[in-house]
């Protein structure tokens, strides 16, 4: 009995919000609306999400391409608000371990892609990405904030990584635009569905497939409501920005 009484204690205090770990809450997802202005789709627990592993070869015509986890890398910037900011941190939190494929048409129109993000692989304030990220990262984050951020990224009131161990992408429309093209992806972060549009550049690299893209995304679009405590003097934008550089191999 004093055992499982010291476990509930622990999993209460790791609930706790405290300073360092607050710009975390913008972090559940990347998604928007879904086309028309209706409310995210909540969809059963440990139900069919988009296919991200082909089970059958490519029909004919069609180039498959693998994501290649190693050489590719996605980021999230968020950024802590309020007349209090100072006493949080932003962060950068990143996937070095994509996984995921594209179906490539000669038409690119007729293309698709589908990705998936493990959660628990997740970084949290890597010093090399927070240089690069610019002046609003420049501040050393301990040891103790990172650990703190990630347990609470993956705890049950965000990403719920034990029932939901990935965030899933997938493509449902193509437009070729200057450079690249403009996709609109159905995303599904925990038990919710949305979809979102972002512009990406594609070039071809010898056999590669090399994708790359920003975009700025709100958590108020995954029917979230960004945290605030103190009346709003120390909260998390409802902001974020994504960007990602993604290489295919054949």
């Amino acid at each position: 009995m004093g055992g499982e009484v010291k476990r509930g204690l622990g999993r209460l205090l790791r609930r706790l919000p405290w300073l360092p770990v607050l710009p975390v809450l913008l972090l559940a997802g990347c998604a928007r609306p879904v086309a028309g202005g209706g409310a995210p789709a909540t969809v059963p627990a440990g139900g069919a999400g988009p296919g991200v592993e082909a089970t059958l070869p490519p029909p004919a015509g069609v180039r498959r391409y693998r994501i290649d986890a190693a050489r590719s890398l996605l980021t999230i910037r968020v950024f802590r608000g309020g007349a209090l900011a100072s006493a949080g941190h932003n962060h950068v939190i990143a996937s070095h371990h994509l996984q995921g494929q594209v179906d490539r048409t000669a038409t690119l129109e007729h293309s698709t892609v589908s990705l998936r993000i493990p959660v628990a692989l997740l970084t949290i304030d890597e010093p090399a990405l927070r240089a690069e990220a610019g002046a609003d990262f420049v501040a050393e984050v301990p040891d103790s904030a990172r650990e703190g951020t990630k347990r609470n990224l993956l705890g049950p009131a965000l990403l719920d990584g034990e029932r939901f161990p990935s965030i899933e992408l997938e493509s449902t429309h193509v437009v070729a635009a200057p450079g690249g093209v403009r996709l609109t992806l159905r995303a599904r972060v925990r038990a919710v569905e949305s979809s979102f549009e972002v512009p990406v550049t594609l070039e071809s690299r010898g056999t590669d497939l090399v994708a790359s893209g920003e975009v700025e995304l709100r958590q108020s679009q995954l029917g979230l409501t960004p945290f605030s405590v103190m009346m709003g003097a120390l909260q998390v934008q409802d902001a974020m920005r994504v960007q990602f550089r993604l290489i295919a191999t054949p």
